[in-house]
């Protein structure tokens, strides 16, 4: 569930516009793009070296701003929970089951209700407690309660007894498109 994902990729944006403006700045002093700052002229007073110190925290604090920016920027690529593979063993032997297999029948089911543009699905937890997260995306004449009901009365239920289990807590995620039906009636 990527809920602030607009407001991430905007500060990454912004902060990506920033640091090429601040990177900009050095080359168009160079190339003598920027007259008022010549290239013979100092960028700050004095001619002094800044002491040693300086050195050292700024580049410690350049690091720590690339690795955090590395790290936000990772975060943006993780859209849903990873898969994870469940063990089910018997007197005869042994299940592998993937949660990406086992949620499959259930996301083609819901892509096909009238007003379902796309959907997406993943089982997280294990197989005793598992927990269904599920995004679908609504087109602009779907009905969102209508559609709501079908995944809790229908979807969800045919996929607990898939799995033979009494209950799986399930949240869903509508989003809205602008785009009109592609469906004809």
């Amino acid at each position: 569930m990527n809920r602030p994902a607009r407001l991430n990729r905007t500060l990454l944006a912004g902060f990506g516009l920033l640091l090429i403006a601040a990177g900009a700045v050095p080359a168009a002093i160079r190339f003598h793009w920027l007259p008022a700052l010549g290239a013979d002229r100092p960028i700050v007073p004095g001619t002094a070296l800044p002491p040693t110190w300086a050195w050292y925290v700024t580049a410690t604090a350049g690091v720590v701003v690339a690795l955090a920016g590395l790290r936000w920027l990772a975060a943006q690529l993780v859209r849903k929970p990873a898969g994870r593979t469940w063990h089910f063993e018997s007197g005869t032997g042994t299940t592998d089951l993937a949660t990406t297999t086992a949620v499959a029948p259930f996301i083609e089911e819901v892509r096909g209700y009238p007003g379902v543009r796309t959907a997406t699905a993943s089982l997280t937890g294990p197989a005793d407690h598992p927990e269904l997260l599920a995004v679908v995306s609504v087109e602009q004449d779907g009905d969102p309660a209508e559609i709501r009901d079908r995944i809790r009365d229908e979807g969800v239920s045919r996929l607990c007894q898939a799995l033979d289990l009494d209950d799986l807590p399930t949240q869903v995620e509508l989003r809205f498109t602008t785009a009109a039906g592609s469906r004809v009636a």
